[in-house]
């Protein structure tokens, strides 16, 4: 049996579990880059009898799974991903499995990201390097109104982070209900454009979809207050990046967050890499310590379990 581990950026994933059993059953092959060219990535994947994939740094469409005529596992980290063509691998007997995911590490990114752009870090840091001193004026999080966009179960850790530093918060989502908020003591459900005009930060926590893709926009940054910064710890395409940079280049916004891209990894020549007013992170959410030991320790026990007949947490076709 030929294993392949895909784009372990940190070359951590042979560390993060135990694989011995699985190096019993057969090799381990594990590739540190991303290909983004079809043709190099079946290629690269034409081999392998089963694939560990780390969420959705590599798309495993119809086409190419129907080119891997070895394939017969793939294991994802995380419950989903939308990434994968489980239809089609379904269709190919190709079983799909994934694994579960810890909650906590984006909501905290989301506050380490929060506080950097309120109290201008990134400047201050560099004046520091510099030799200088003190360069502005920070904001306080005590009193501010923090707007979540989407209350699911990672936007509901948003939430209840911000009591603890006395933020007043309010959010909104198609199918949010006054419960919800209750639940969370969220204490203003709020339309889209009111919680835009309202708030001194704004975080998004929803899926991508037909419906989020391109969420915020010209017309919403020019909702927003001139003072207010936007933080994207979700998915890339729910933010339109032209309309982002126009808002940050010509003061309709103070500053913004993203660790997440439409392309990942971010090409070097992207202009978001450029423009003033910006704090990136590459896609570090759900990257620490124990969400890993979390990930590679079950793709191991999914791998084994497939290994007996009798897989664990397989995704099925919507």
């Amino acid at each position: 049996m030929r294993i392949a581990i895909l784009d372990d950026y940190q070359n951590i994933a042979l560390q993060s579990a135990d694989w011995t059993d699985v190096q019993n059953h057969g090799e381990i092959t594990v590739f540190n880059d991303h290909v983004c060219n079809t043709g190099d990535l079946i290629s690269r994947l034409e081999p392998f009898d089963v694939l560990c994939v780390m969420r959705e740094r590599t798309a495993l469409t119809g086409d190419i799974l129907r080119a891997l005529p070895n394939l017969r596992l793939i294991v994802t980290t995380g419950k989903r991903n939308d990434a994968i063509d489980v239809a089609t691998a379904s269709e190919l007997g190709i079983t799909v499995c994934g694994t579960e995911s810890p909650s906590t590490a984006t909501p905290e990114l989301t506050f380490a990201l929060m506080l950097a752009l309120a109290r201008n870090l990134i400047a201050e840091n560099a004046s520091m390097r510099a030799g200088g001193w003190q360069v502005g004026i920070g904001q306080d999080l005590a009193g501010s109104t923090l707007g979540i966009i989407g209350l699911g179960r990672l936007g509901a850790k948003v939430a209840k982070m911000a009591h603890a530093f006395d933020m007043h918060v309010c959010a909104w989502s198609a199918n949010l209900t006054q419960d919800r908020c209750e639940e969370l003591g969220v204490t203003h459900m709020a339309t889209k454009e009111d919680l835009l005009r309202a708030s001194d930060f704004v975080t998004i926590h929803q899926r991508l979809s037909d419906r989020t893709h391109g969420l915020i926009g010209t017309n919403e940054f020019k909702q927003m207050k001139p003072t207010a910064y936007l933080i994207n710890t979700s998915r890339g395409p729910i933010i339109d990046d032209t309309a982002l940079i126009d808002a940050l280049n010509s003061g309709e916004i103070a500053g913004a967050a993203l660790d997440v891209y439409d392309k990942e990894p971010l090409p070097v020549s992207h202009p978001l890499r450029h423009c003033d007013g910006l704090l990136l992170s590459p896609h570090l959410g759900y990257v620490t310590r124990n969400t890993w030991n979390v990930f590679y320790g079950q793709t191991v026990e999914a791998i084994l379990a497939w290994q007996s007949g009798t897989p664990v947490r397989v995704i099925k076709p919507n």
